[in-house]
């Protein structure tokens, strides 16, 4: 493996397009955005977490392109993503809990972390110089045909500025990106809203990563024994995407487990029970009022980039229970609370 630390890619600059352009979901939309992506140019594609900004994961120069226009620490490995199973199988070393994980989930909003393969075609730059690389099978019927035509591993994190709300629609890599990518391929609003639940499988016992699509709980049912979370200091030197302390942040501060909502503030909700304070408030949106962690995770992050546009200054997030996919909700909301 090389150190990443020598390697001669540029990863600062951004190269500007000239307009991105907005490709339609159809068979004319797939083929160019998979030529684009070939030349090694920058595509931002929906899966059914998030949009992602897909890049070669071959490609030093390409991965670099993700780096420089999402302003990306570049000691923050990239999922790379691939059609099918067996496609992932090639690129990384599966045990036994892996496996059994692929099998379980993939596809599906489930990311494996394990031991680089000897033939990896997935560039040091997109596994951060790690002898390890994370593998994602997306779910999403439109990410795979993409994925097919393009024969190679995808790099793809969020298509959105490092540090900010994940998109999940095209309009929000717009927001973002524009004039920063050649392409999106507009497949319409992401059906789960959050992004992959990460697991390393590095020797040992199983770690979560970062919590996401696929509840601990239904993981734990598959592996017969409860993950341990991640280490301590893998912030500092993350084996998977996603641990950054701040990230996934508006630009107005998040106030968490708001249990009253002070005047001019704006406000996330959860669920029926009313909140004292509300009617001062600047502006509000109710994740699920029925109180259902599915469609709340599906909402997160287009609520967080409203309540964001209404100008308030302090954005008062309502308890959310940590059950099932409420897990994954904190972590995301606790993260953007996190010091900048």
């Amino acid at each position: 493996m090389n150190d990443l630390g020598s390697m001669p890619v540029e990863t600062h600059a951004v190269i500007p397009e000239p307009a991105t352009c907005r490709l339609a979901a159809d068979a004319m939309g797939l083929a160019e955005a998979a030529r684009l992506l070939a030349a090694g140019r920058l595509v931002a594609f929906p899966t059914e977490t998030v949009y992602g900004l897909g890049a070669d994961a071959t490609d030093p120069a390409a991965v670099a392109r993700i780096f420089a226009a999402k302003e990306r620490p570049r000691f923050n490995p990239l999922i790379a993503h691939l059609p099918d199973a067996s496609s992932a199988r090639a690129q990384g070393e599966f045990d036994a809990a892996a496996l059994s994980l692929a099998e379980a989930f993939w596809p599906g909003p489930l990311t494996l972390v394990v031991p680089a393969h000897e033939r990896t075609t997935v560039c040091d730059l997109a596994r951060a110089g790690l002898p390890s690389l994370a593998l994602r099978v997306p779910a999403s019927a439109l990410a795979q045909d993409l994925l097919a035509r393009v024969g190679r591993p995808v790099a793809a994190p969020s298509a959105n500025r490092s540090g900010r709300v994940s998109p999940t629609s095209a309009g929000h890599v717009l927001g973002d990106l524009d004039g920063r990518v050649a392409a999106i391929l507009d497949g319409g609003a992401t059906p789960v809203g959050l992004e992959s639940t990460v697991v390393a499988c590095l020797g040992g016992a199983p770690r979560l990563l970062r919590p996401g699509g696929v509840p601990r709980e239904a993981i734990r049912e598959v592996l017969g024994i409860a993950m341990a979370d991640a280490e301590a200091d893998d912030a500092a030197r993350p084996v998977g995407p996603g641990l950054l302390a701040s990230h996934y942040a508006p630009r107005a501060r998040v106030r968490l487990d708001a249990r009253r909502i002070d005047p001019g503030e704006a406000a996330l909700l959860f669920g029926s029970d009313p909140v004292p304070g509300l009617a001062a408030a600047r502006a509000a949106i109710n994740l699920s009022p029925r109180g259902d962690a599915s469609e709340a995770a599906s909402r997160l992050f287009a609520a967080l980039r409203d309540l964001d546009a209404s100008g308030a200054a302090v954005i008062a997030v309502a308890p959310i229970p940590m059950t099932g996919l409420g897990e994954a909700i904190n972590d995301r909301l606790k993260r953007a609370a996190a010091p900048r």
